[in-house]
């Protein structure tokens, strides 16, 4: 009798454990709508700047409930685009001065952390890899929830200092003698993914 009280206490303590265990969910994936989607660039030089598209190939974002947790994109670097137009400059980009196209065709962002911020805002932290070089960044987004059930998640100034990824080419840094020749270090990405269940 004494063992069948032990047991039944037993098996009523599991129930009662069990009952105040939060489940597990699992986030759910939403898939980039690449035609909504866009990253546009900017760099700079001493004596003026240059800005541009660049197509994204793939990408997907993972939600908790209504809360941003993860998710990765991938860049298409063969399609960098001038804003003026210049295939000389659109050349020089994919050339191994700069993203070396031929040998890394792709660069991709994968989420580490999300944070918080205030109201629809978030600060954004993962790994960006180009020329097979990876680094962490941050960077402030915003996370809006559409009538149509998509979700737009958008950074409007991703700042990244190119020489992290082994792009030196007129860098002041690298090479002070560069004189007026000189390319900021930084460029800027504005990236916005309109995804989807």
């Amino acid at each position: 009798m004494k063992l069948k009280l032990t047991s039944f206490a037993l098996l009523l303590t599991v129930i009662v454990s069990s009952a105040f265990i939060a489940p597990v969910l699992k986030p759910v994936p939403y898939k980039v709508d690449l035609e909504k989607s866009s990253i546009t660039w900017l760099g700079k030089k001493l004596t003026g700047s240059h800005n541009g598209t660049i197509d994204l190939q793939s990408g997907s974002l993972l939600f908790d409930g209504k809360k941003l947790s993860g998710g990765n994109f991938v860049i298409n670097m063969t399609t960098i685009k001038d804003a003026d137009k210049s295939a000389r400059l659109e050349g020089h980009l994919k050339a191994d001065d700069f993203f070396g196209t031929d040998k890394f065709a792709t660069s991709t962002f994968v989420i580490k952390k999300v944070a918080a911020a205030a109201a629809n805002q978030v600060n954004v932290t993962g790994d960006l890899t180009i020329k097979g070089v990876t680094n962490s960044i941050t960077f402030p987004a915003t996370v809006t929830w559409n009538a149509d059930g998509s979700v737009s998640a958008t950074a409007e100034k991703v700042t990244v200092d190119r020489t992290k990824f082994g792009i030196k080419y007129r860098s002041k840094g690298m090479f002070p003698d560069v004189g007026d020749k000189m390319i900021y270090d930084d460029f800027e990405l504005s990236v916005k993914l309109v995804a989807k269940k």
